[in-house]
């Protein structure tokens, strides 16, 4: 029974990084990104026994000639291959749970994903209420930023624009006559 949930978490593992940074996986196939991320996330990968290269090379190994991925079968087959080597002092058995220990309800993490700053630094340069000159007229009193209308100054069709008939022109313009210079209507 213990045995049994122990797969059911490690089946779970393999869905999760299966799926992880790809929206049309089905978390039955590994492809080889998501096999290199697992065995470094869930540190199978140790520099002094297991290099990310072996990772690679045992991948190559357990998949078929011509696919890219490995499906569940496949990716214990790899980690059945990693266990020996991984933990050296142990029979293959004991490395092999071991192994499974290692991945068993483990996910992606998200190490290096960018952050919002919060240094006091970061603060000034952001607080709208110490903007000065034709900065100052971008935000509002809340210090939301007002778009378009903060940065151009927009030209409202006002009754002088309509007296000189520029933007609405409703007659045509004179075409010239190109030989003699004089205006005519169409």
């Amino acid at each position: 029974m213990a045995e049994s949930l122990d797969m059911e978490e490690l089946l779970t593992a393999f869905r999760k990084f299966a799926v992880h940074g790809d929206t049309k996986a089905t978390g039955k196939e590994l492809n080889g990104k998501n096999w290199a991320k697992l065995c470094k996330d869930c540190k199978i990968v140790d520099v002094k026994n297991v290099t990310s290269t072996d990772v690679d090379i045992v991948f190559s190994k357990v998949k078929q000639k011509s696919s890219r991925v490995v499906t569940y079968e496949e990716f214990r087959r790899a980690l059945e291959e990693l266990a020996p080597k991984r933990f050296k002092g142990q029979s293959k058995d004991e490395a092999l749970q071991s192994m499974f220990k290692l991945v068993e309800g483990r996910e992606p993490t998200n190490v290096g994903v960018t952050k919002m700053s919060k240094t006091a630094a970061v603060d000034r340069l952001t607080d709208t209420a110490r903007y000065t000159g034709s900065h100052k007229e971008r935000f509002d009193e809340t210090g939301k930023g007002r778009g378009r209308e903060g940065r151009e100054e927009i030209v409202e069709n006002t009754d002088m624009w309509e007296r000189t008939g520029m933007p609405g022109r409703t007659t045509p313009r004179p075409k010239r006559n190109k030989m003699t210079g004089s205006s005519t209507t169409c």
